[in-house]
């Protein structure tokens, strides 16, 4: 990559405080990149997009990090180790979660080594999420792959039982987190972005549940009307979302998919009535912003 494109990223990222050479910070750079574009050959402005796009400053200390800097390891202890114990005991509050937490350490300093390289799990992040982030993750897919490992080693049970064979976990995407907060961040914007008028139309009918005759009388328009303008407002929302996925955080079409995805599955991750400005609905208030995700994705296929 240009060099001078380099340090001001390399300055942007405050990569200096780790003792981080620049080349080893390009070197992030490009296996974010290549991870990122794989399959496609990028543009200048592309890259530049992409690169601006990082969690820079995450990236620089775990390259730091992955080099055994000292600095940079005591800072990433002290940040993030009480973080990792906050997740690992949110998975498990009897503490079993906690010996995968403390086993990640080993690997993410990168104990061992292979031509002269140390071989962190730190060189596995990218920068597209935040450092935090991708942590939780990681501890996550471990606590998932160790409670896999433990019931295939857990006898059948017996021909006259009426219990059931369990299913198979569900193996948790590392880069869902990062989706749905990417999906959050952009989704928000374009709401905001909306007319009035269409944002008082999806306040009535998302948030408040009513119907859309009701909805017609308040906003003087005819039934069928309101239909077809909160249809146009789905689609306009979920092309805006697209562009600014694509634009502004270089994500590729299936990103972009697997970001559409993520609000699906987890409707409750979405914030629509803070988006309209509206009170936060009672407990057990049954909300239809799922639905709203779900047109969205069926008009978008």
């Amino acid at each position: 990559m240009d060099r001078g494109s380099a340090e001001r990223l390399y300055q942007k990222a405050d990569a200096g405080r780790w003792d981080l050479p620049l080349d080893d910070f390009i070197s992030g750079l490009e296996r974010s990149a290549e991870k990122a574009f794989a399959g496609r050959k990028p543009s200048a402005a592309d890259l530049d997009r992409y690169y601006s796009s990082l969690h820079l400053s995450d990236l620089a200390l775990a390259c730091a990090c992955a080099l055994g800097k000292d600095a940079a390891w005591d800072h990433f202890v002290l940040e993030f180790r009480p973080a990792l114990y906050r997740t690992a005991d949110a998975m498990d509050a009897g503490g079993g979660a906690r010996e995968i937490a403390d086993a990640l350490y080993a690997e993410l300093f990168g104990l061992r080594e292979k031509d002269g390289i140390r071989q962190s799990v730190l060189r596995y992040f990218h920068g597209r999420s935040s450092l935090a982030t991708w942590l939780r993750s990681l501890v996550a897919q471990r606590y998932v792959d160790r409670h896999r490992e433990t019931r295939r080693l857990e006898a059948l049970p017996e021909d006259s039982s009426a219990a059931p064979i369990p299913s198979r976990d569900q193996a948790i995407d590392p880069d869902r987190a990062r989706y749905a907060v990417a999906m959050r961040a952009v989704l928000a914007a374009a709401i905001a972005a909306l007319a009035s008028r269409d944002r008082l139309r999806l306040a009535c009918y998302y948030a408040q549940e009513m119907t859309l005759a009701h909805i017609g009388k308040l906003t003087r328009e005819h039934e069928a009307t309101v239909s077809r303008q909160l249809a146009r407002t789905r689609r306009a929302i979920r092309d805006d979302v697209e562009t600014r996925l694509k634009s502004e955080r270089g994500f590729s079409t299936v990103e972009i998919s697997e970001c559409f995805a993520s609000i699906v599955d987890d409707a409750g991750n979405l914030d629509l009535e803070e988006w309209l400005g509206l009170p936060s609905p009672p407990p057990g208030h049954a909300s239809k912003k799922s639905d709203l995700d779900r047109s969205m994705n069926e008009e978008r296929s």
